[in-house]
């Protein structure tokens, strides 16, 4: 028996309330079911690639036991720091987290039983050398699993932006939008032809989706979500002079879907792939 029994927390510890509601909006929906498709075992070690702020490695690491080694691996250093306080408070003693990046992953060669990223390897440099990364440190019949949106995410934006640019003849900044998507959110089948060119052989795709929906375009795009993890760089395909402009337009446009539907909803598509290593 562990020492279980003897806990007792300080339930007007403010680092204690500041963690117990952890679960981060956004990637909630993506890791609920990564969760669901990660195989559990005892005596393994694992990595979780693009960790944030600790979800779901923490739950992961707790789920999985002292029996098992846990790594996050994230260039975000203040999450880093975010992190470790988490492990702290909840006594979390089989992670170690690392500040640096998925295309130099520093973990010995055939050392993992298991990878898993939640809504990580859409924000990676360059993919290919990713994946190379995780075939270099897998041990043969490791798990790689992972999350992300697909390219029809918030399409219901994305086609009111590109009615305004062909309106407007901006040819040039409807190119740099599709390459945004592009980058962001590859199809799924360039992720499996670089998962068979290195190896791994997939078990499950499952697809899922979910909506967010608001009041109005408004309200939308003063989200705190929409201005923190979007806003940058939806407005670096703009030029700056032109900035207000569009986004007005596009304000008032979402604005008038919204009042015509009762509701302005985003549709967000994703998928899980589960892969091993040959």
């Amino acid at each position: 028996m562990s020492n279980y029994l003897a806990t007792s927390y300080d339930l007007n510890n403010k680092e204690l309330i500041s963690v117990i509601d952890e679960l981060p909006l956004w990637s909630a929906p993506f890791g609920l079911q990564l969760l669901e498709k990660i195989i559990y075992r005892k005596n393994i070690t694992a990595l979780d690639i693009g960790s944030g702020t600790g979800f779901p490695l923490l739950e992961v690491a707790m789920r999985l036991g002292n029996s098992c080694k846990l790594y996050g691996l994230d260039p975000w250093e203040a999450t880093i720091e975010r992190i470790k306080t988490k492990i702290s408070v909840c006594s979390i003693n089989n992670v170690e987290v690392i500040c640096g990046v998925a295309e130099k992953i520093p973990l010995p060669d055939n050392s993992v039983e298991l990878i898993f990223s939640n809504n990580g390897l859409n924000n990676v440099d360059d993919i290919d050398s990713v994946i190379r990364e995780c075939k270099r440190i897998c041990k043969p019949g490791a798990q790689f699993v992972f999350s992300y949106n697909t390219d029809k995410t918030m399409n219901e934006f994305y086609s009111v932006v590109e009615e305004i640019l062909i309106e407007k003849n901006m040819t040039t900044q409807l190119g740099l939008m599709k390459e945004h998507i592009y980058q962001k959110r590859k199809p799924v089948d360039e992720y499996l032809e670089l998962l068979k060119k290195y190896s791994f052989s997939v078990d499950d795709i499952s697809e899922y989706k979910f909506d967010f929906r608001f009041v109005d375009g408004t309200t939308m795009l003063n989200h705190f979500l929409i201005r923190l993890a979007f806003i940058e760089s939806w407005k670096n395909i703009i030029p700056k002079f032109s900035q207000e402009k569009i986004f007005l337009e596009v304000e008032k446009r979402l604005n008038t879907i919204s009042n015509n539907d009762l509701v302005l909803r985003l549709t967000i598509p994703f998928v899980v792939i589960s892969a091993h290593k040959n």
